[in-house]
């Protein structure tokens, strides 16, 4: 394990020893689309629904950018109703299809992490959490996931403003951590273990009391 002597670093330890491994991202062929498809449809639900829709494209074939590009816009926005926003979504998919299909080669192979996030960014229903988690999960480039999740986490266990701007709050992490795909990968995993079973919206359970104060 890499030097973890950060508050940061430490209650990833901690919340490492309560779960173990988390063996992210949820996926169910493990293919890189399915991953970037599962990032734009988890805007603003919750990731059961997300299941739902992925369920459906798999059914019906429609779980390559090829495939996307190719389905009538009806078709699809059907498909992924379960995720809601399914027509901004079906839009949003097609935009990020297209996009792959003229730069997914190049883009894995480059090491300028920011200058992709920058490209993503630049894509129709793309923000920042879009696009990181595509970088992490789907490319393994290394930067830092943050969510509604981890700002709790953050603000219950670290002692940091929770309202703190996304790039701001990641560059935290990013500084108290290695630059390592793996942690990143599985710190982020860990906390939306945390809050699903502890560090509730209104509420914090046993794990949560388990936790010292790594106050940063």
């Amino acid at each position: 394990m890499q030097n973890l002597n950060t508050p940061i670093g430490h209650l990833f330890t901690v919340l490492l020893d309560c779960y173990g491994s988390q063996h992210w991202w949820p996926c169910l062929t493990g293919a890189r689309w399915e991953i970037i498809a599962g990032a734009i449809l988890t805007q603003n639900t919750a990731w059961t629904n997300v299941e739902k829709a992925i369920g459906n494209l798999l059914f019906a074939g429609v779980m390559s950018p090829e495939r996307v590009l190719a389905t009538p816009d009806t078709e699809l926005q059907e498909l992924i109703r379960p995720a809601g926003f399914f027509t901004q979504k079906c839009a949003y998919l097609k935009a990020m299809a297209a996009f792959m299909l003229e730069r997914e080669l190049a883009f894995g192979q480059s090491a300028d992490v920011w200058a992709l996030r920058k490209e993503l960014l630049s894509i129709k229903g793309v923000g920042r959490e879009t696009a990181d988690s595509i970088l992490l999960y789907a490319f393994n480039k290394p930067i830092f996931v943050i969510d509604a999740y981890t700002r709790r986490v953050a603000e219950r266990h670290l002692h940091l403003d929770g309202t703190l701007h996304y790039d701001i709050l990641q560059k935290i992490f990013m500084d108290a951590l290695p630059a390592d795909v793996a942690i990143y990968n599985e710190y982020h995993a860990l906390i939306v273990a945390l809050c699903k079973e502890s560090c509730h919206k209104s509420s914090c359970g046993e794990i949560c009391s388990k936790i010292p104060d790594t106050a940063f």
